[in-house]
């Protein structure tokens, strides 16, 4: 996890950062802690979206707390997710992914909001929600099969076999 955390950094910040649309780049870690979600669960969801979300507020933020409070709600909504909807379809994964990303960005514009007294502005607002969700349905389209045999992978791991257990 800690291997990954430091490539998708390292992706987030040198690479799609030549690839921006109106100042605009995907964020990988909404991905990343949907995904462990989805396969591990949200008793490792939450706390790997805290810890990440942590990490991120220290390397890159302003305020501490903002992104490791929607990372976590990112990796509840996960696990909760997984219990409700299949993995396995493509289009469901994307419809996944557009529902997190806008609930995502809300809250960190509304927490931004309360905590740093930011001013509220729809049509910006909007834009950053709109660009974001096309590059992730875009990376998710691309990186749909690879995601999905190393997403079966950790729930192997996490959850093992016992497989009646997921849905009680």
């Amino acid at each position: 996890m800690i291997v990954t955390f430091l490539i998708l950094y390292f992706l987030q910040i040198n690479f799609f950062n030549w690839f921006t649309i109106a100042g605009i780049s995907p964020n990988l870690f909404i991905i990343y802690i949907l995904f462990i979600g989805l396969f591990a669960g949200k008793r490792v969801g939450i706390p790997l979206g805290v810890g990440i979300g942590l990490m991120l507020d220290f390397f890159v933020s302003k305020k501490i707390g903002i992104t490791s409070i929607m990372l976590g709600i990112v990796g509840a909504l996960g696990g909760f997710l997984d219990k409700n909807f299949s993995k396995d379809s493509r289009i469901t994964i994307i419809l996944m992914t557009i529902a997190i990303t806008f609930l995502y960005e809300f809250g960190n514009y509304v927490l931004n909001y309360v905590m740093v007294s930011i001013n509220f502005e729809i049509i910006p607002f909007l834009k950053i929600v709109t660009i974001e969700i096309i590059y992730h349905i875009m990376l998710v389209i691309i990186l749909y099969p690879l995601l999905q045999k190393v997403g079966y992978y950790i729930e192997e791991a996490f959850r093992g076999k016992n497989i009646l257990t997921r849905y009680f």
